[in-house]
């Protein structure tokens, strides 16, 4: 059997592996995007040796670079530096904002907003740089309160971020409006928000800094994956060296750095510290597949989304639903619900007859993060968090992902009418 036999027999199996998935859920939280193409691409990087961050995941970098800016983008931002996660590109960030190599540097004890609702990433790397979290209550959205953000500011607060969290988005002009007077910096986190935008902006386009994920369960997936994106080029630059072990391989000015530095091979050349946060060619071969598909993956959601809304809107009385914002686009990465005060049932009752019936659910993310007994173990300061202690007693998402047509939907929404007819009599 030659080259092109082979890959025509396993191009075969891989269809039929892909079109036979099935969770066994009626709405499972996800659902596999990729098939034969992103495969066979990186099954061609393996077999071509070329495994390790290389010649696809610049081009899937630059791809994206040019999703942000183009077609509703903000027009300026210039760099996009894939990394292994959206975790990473969380640290990476706080990592380059607190490096002695750029101006004004954030120094052990400044202190970062953060909404006290959010995943554990967009927390832990304020700690891992030394600074510290100051958490701030959400609202109804489940996004960072602006009011609420305006109170946590003190003489040491010298960042915000932002989380778009299940692809809702925050407001931005009050984010940007409290920076620009305060002098703060921006780091937007838009791991569950790719593609999701503010007045006609990409988010992660609105800020000093920005984090993406490519996490299996995403908007789009390279396995695990992730990018830090800047339209800074010194923070773009400082990005590729903290990326790779602080060496100059990968650098904007490489060039200026083996000049400055004579008799040292520019090969091991190290002018800061670093990671090892690189992507591999395989991750970049899944993205440059994935990527073309993510409009209409977000198409999708938004359909099915909104078909949840309006068989779910007679529940109105004992749910809060999602709601797509003025002058934003809700990608809707999951479908978050809570319960209203004085509902005559728990949240436990609902997700218990979810799941009885194929509906996964989950906890809303990590509930009021100040509860979570890691953060007994770290310095943190925190304001008023009544609406994120509700939160982590009353709210829970189940999935949304492109494959959930109408007829799916209908049935979701006859195990919740099931429901209701035992319990809201």
């Amino acid at each position: 059997m030659n080259e092109d036999e082979f890959k025509g027999e396993l191009r075969k199996y891989v269809s039929k592996k892909c079109d036979s998935y099935s969770s066994g859920k009626l709405l499972p939280l996800m659902m596999p995007t990729f098939g034969q193409d992103e495969i066979l691409e990186a099954f061609d990087s393996m077999v071509e040796l070329n495994v390790t961050m290389g010649t696809k995941v610049e081009k899937l970098e630059k791809d994206f670079s040019s999703y942000l800016m183009g077609n509703g983008g903000a027009g300026n931002l210039l760099y996009a530096n894939m990394v292994n996660s959206g975790s990473s590109a969380n640290l990476l960030a706080l990592s380059i904002l607190t490096n002695p190599a750029i101006k004004n540097p954030i120094r052990p004890g400044d202190e970062v907003l953060v909404p006290s609702v959010t995943w554990s990433t967009s927390i832990f790397p304020i700690i891992n740089v030394g600074a510290v979290p100051v958490l701030v209550d959400v609202g109804e959205d489940y996004l960072i309160d602006a009011e609420k953000m305006k109170e946590a500011i003190s003489p040491k607060t010298r960042a915000i971020m932002p989380v778009h969290l299940l692809g809702n988005v925050c407001d931005m002009g009050a984010v940007s409006d409290l920076a620009q007077e305060k002098n703060l910096y921006v780091i937007e986190d838009c791991c569950e928000a790719m593609g999701s935008e503010y007045r006609g902006n990409k988010v992660g386009t609105l800020s000093d800094l920005s984090s993406f994920s490519t996490y299996f369960s995403h908007h789009i997936t390279t396995g695990e994956g992730g990018f830090l994106c800047t339209s800074n080029f010194d923070y773009a630059d400082l990005a590729r060296i903290l990326r790779a072990h602080g060496y100059v391989r990968h650098s904007l000015k490489k060039g200026e750095y083996v000049c400055a530095t004579p008799g040292i091979d520019p090969r091991f050349l190290f002018v800061n510290m670093g990671y090892n946060f690189r992507p591999t060619d395989i991750q970049g071969a899944f993205g440059i597949h994935q990527l073309p598909k993510l409009d209409s993956f977000i198409k999708s959601r938004r359909e099915a989304g909104l078909a949840l809304n309006a068989a779910l809107s007679k529940y109105l009385e004992y749910l809060v639903l999602p709601q797509e914002k003025k002058d934003t686009r809700h990608t809707w990465f999951a479908y978050p619900i809570t319960i209203r005060e004085g509902a005559p049932f728990r949240r436990e009752e609902l997700t218990s007859h979810l799941e009885e019936n194929g509906i996964e659910t989950r906890p809303l993310v990590c509930g009021n993060f100040a509860e979570q007994p890691a953060m007994r173990l770290f310095p943190y300061r925190k304001g008023d968090l009544s609406y994120s202690e509700y939160v982590m007693r009353n709210s829970f998402y189940i999935g949304i992902h492109p494959q959930l047509d109408s007829q799916t939907v209908s049935k979701v929404a006859g195990v919740f009418d099931s429901f209701f007819s035992k319990v809201a009599r």
